[in-house]
């Protein structure tokens, strides 16, 4: 029965979540919650799921923190359409996620609650923005999660915390009730262990919202064999050399599978960083303004970390009348000579590999003895893909120093079913350990 499911998690984020810190709060209702749904008799397909969501999702009646003090008061008064969507499969939600304050962040150390640990490589960040929504389920805490990515905002934890990362195309899921980072960049996606789940829960959430103009209605996604698979192969300088040992061992794994291997070039990848983050900037800078202390609690600039109000001045600044052109509009420029190219690397290929991460997670607190173009850097394999509004899934290719390490693939923009029926093929695949 699910209620007893659900009271044996309760009691193990009881007891193991403390070091963890990967949930911002519990929900009381949870257990009532799950004895109403075993009662049910029509159940529906999410019955038995226990799901966690990142506290940038609206969950009606739960704290919807954003990681900071600017919304430590904040009582979400409405779902997300993304939880409608859940509840209605009868969906078990027990509680909110741990994050980078407002999304700004990739180690998962800015949160104003505090840092999250990995489980799967104690006292190392677990990555960000959503932190919690893959360190809860690598500690088993739960089924499914859901998070937010922007520029890799699930793709890096989930590799850092050994579990499967999914940033749909933009606009496959209803971005509706998510508190965003940069509203052009930003899609709601799920971690799970399986590819069979991510099958399961991308199903449900998906598909046209008359409450977010930018989705789109597409098919049921289902299994199926792709005959022929072709890959190109994506590495970018400054990716650890061990790093790579490792992906390309895992490639050679995949190759067995019947896939073949192409090499592609992709120009302005090098620009991808730098193109990213004036157009992050602008755009947290204009979604702040609304928390001026009046509405939501209190005034973001009195109370958020460093990092956020690094994003707040540098995108006050970019948007100034006089700079507008040189930064922002170039960066959109620049955004869309980077899709042209995956467009066409898209027609001699199936899917994209390369590692998710370029470099191994740090040590909690490391962080602040890096520069910026360290941290940043950290984005360069995946930010390509928010730009292009591609869609991607990070899953585990293995260990390096027992620290797990993911694999990443990418497909173009709608190709979502292919890629979780890639993703279901290499996932057969064994397990790297360097």
């Amino acid at each position: 029965m699910l209620h007893q499911k659900v009271s044996q998690l309760l009691e193990k984020i009881k007891k193991e979540d403390k070091k963890i810190n990967s949930f911002l709060y519990i929900s009381p209702n949870a257990l009532k919650e799950a004895k109403a749904l075993d009662s049910k008799k029509k159940k529906g397909k999410l019955y038995g799921k226990v799901l966690a969501i990142k506290s940038n999702i609206n969950v009606k009646g739960l704290p919807t923190t954003c990681g900071s003090k600017t919304l430590e008061n904040y009582i979400a008064p409405f779902d997300a359409t993304v939880i409608e969507k859940i509840k209605a499969e009868d969906g078990l939600i027990t509680g909110m996620l741990n994050m980078d304050e407002f999304a700004a962040g990739v180690s998962g150390e800015t949160s104003a609650f505090g840092p999250t640990d990995n489980p799967k490589a104690p006292g190392k960040i677990p990555g960000g923005s959503s932190s919690g929504t893959a360190a809860a389920l690598a500690a088993n805490f739960c089924d499914i999660t859901l998070g937010s990515d922007t520029g890799g905002s699930l793709r890096s934890p989930a590799s850092h915390c050994g579990v499967i990362g999914v940033k749909p195309s933009y606009g496959l899921v209803s971005r509706y009730g998510l508190i965003d980072l940069s509203m052009s960049l930003d899609q709601i996606g799920p971690c799970t262990t399986s590819v069979e789940d991510a099958f399961l829960i991308l199903n449900i959430i998906k598909g046209q919202d008359d409450k977010d103009t930018m989705t789109f209605e597409s098919k049921p996604l289902k299994k199926q064999k792709i005959s022929n698979p072709t890959f190109g192969v994506l590495s970018i300088p400054g990716t650890d050399p061990k790093i790579q040992e490792l992906i390309d061992k895992k490639i050679e794994l995949i190759e067995k599978l019947g896939f073949k291997q192409k090499k592609i070039k992709i120009k302005h990848l090098d620009l991808a960083v730098q193109t990213y983050y004036p157009l992050v900037y602008s755009e947290f800078f204009s979604a702040t303004r609304r928390f001026d202390g009046r509405k939501y609690g209190f005034k973001i600039e009195d109370v958020a970390n460093d990092e956020v109000l690094r994003r707040i001045s540098g995108g006050s600044e970019i948007t100034r009348a006089e700079f507008e052109g040189a930064y922002y509009q170039k960066a959109k420029q620049v955004k869309e000579f980077i899709k042209e190219e995956f467009e066409k690397a898209f027609k001699s290929v199936n899917c994209i590999i390369s590692p998710t991460m370029p470099v191994l997670p740090w040590a909690i607190g490391k962080g602040k003895e890096m520069s910026l173009e360290e941290i940043y850097a950290a984005d360069a394999l995946t930010c390509p893909v928010n730009l292009t509004e591609s869609c991607a899934i990070s899953m585990p290719a293995g260990t390096l120093k027992n620290i797990p390490v993911g694999l990443q693939i990418i497909c173009a923009k709608g190709q979502d079913n292919k890629l979780l029926n890639l993703a279901s093929e290499i996932e057969k695949t064994e397990q790297i350990s360097l």
